[in-house]
């Protein structure tokens, strides 16, 4: 909450802005996955009743979640890396700022790490709309 409302100064040194930053998207990465790991169960449900029953198992489900998990936090990993705490020219304490660093907008990986996180958004919108569509079409039988 500190970094939304008061980006400057920041006060919590090194380690925590690269965690803030890392841990801040990997559960954003999560929350998109789990959202669509539950369409597709839903789907499954819905469009497959009696395989669903078999093929969701509770064991399965547990494995999947630690799969999304792991996933979502592995794919995050960069962020952990491209951010620190950066003194603007004015060199004053009221100055130093948790950002992306220089290194990582020059480099590419930042303008990477964008696209990673806008796939994060447009493939699982097409396949809730894809599955949903279909869920759709099998209720309206």
């Amino acid at each position: 909450l500190y970094r939304l409302w008061r980006s400057r100064p920041w006060i919590f040194g090194q380690l925590l802005c690269r965690l803030s930053h890392y841990l801040s998207k990997g559960c954003t990465y999560c929350t998109i996955l789990h959202i669509t790991a539950l369409t597709v169960e839903r789907y499954l449900a819905i469009c497959f009743p009696l395989k669903a029953k078999v093929v969701v198992t509770k064991r399965r489900v547990k494995a999947v979640i630690g799969i999304l998990w792991a996933f979502a936090f592995l794919s995050a990993g960069p962020f952990f890396f491209l951010v620190g705490v950066e003194q603007l020219d004015n060199h004053t304490d009221f100055s130093r700022e948790c950002k992306p660093t220089p290194q990582a907008v020059e480099s590419g990986l930042l303008a990477t790490m964008f696209w990673v996180t806008t796939s994060y958004f447009i493939l699982p919108v097409i396949c809730l709309n894809v599955l949903y569509g279909f869920i759709g079409r099998e209720l309206w039988r």
